[in-house]
């Protein structure tokens, strides 16, 4: 079995409540926690208004999958969401 964990950090400029975070953000767990080899979760500053940090493992057999599936949440998070990424960490487990 092949796991990796992604950390990814978000500055969020100009949110001012935690309501408004969770709408900027609300997209990430609605989409890939669905998938069958992904879990996600808010795993840091879950009361902070101007920064998040959200952590996603990868699972299979195959180290190719999982390499692809990061890449994708990778380039989703660069370009859909609506925040600064502060700092990516890839890391196998």
């Amino acid at each position: 079995m092949n796991i990796e964990l992604l950390v990814v950090e978000f500055r969020l400029p100009g949110c001012d409540s935690l309501k408004e975070k969770r709408q900027r953000l609300l997209g990430l767990r609605e989409r890939f926690g669905k998938l069958i080899n992904v879990a996600v979760c808010e795993s840091d500053y879950q009361d902070a208004h101007k920064q998040a940090q959200w952590s996603f493992v990868v699972a299979a057999t195959d180290p190719k999958i999982v390499t692809n599936q990061l890449s994708k949440i990778e380039d989703f998070l660069n370009t859909e969401v609506d925040a600064l990424i502060t700092a990516i960490h890839r890391e196998r487990l």
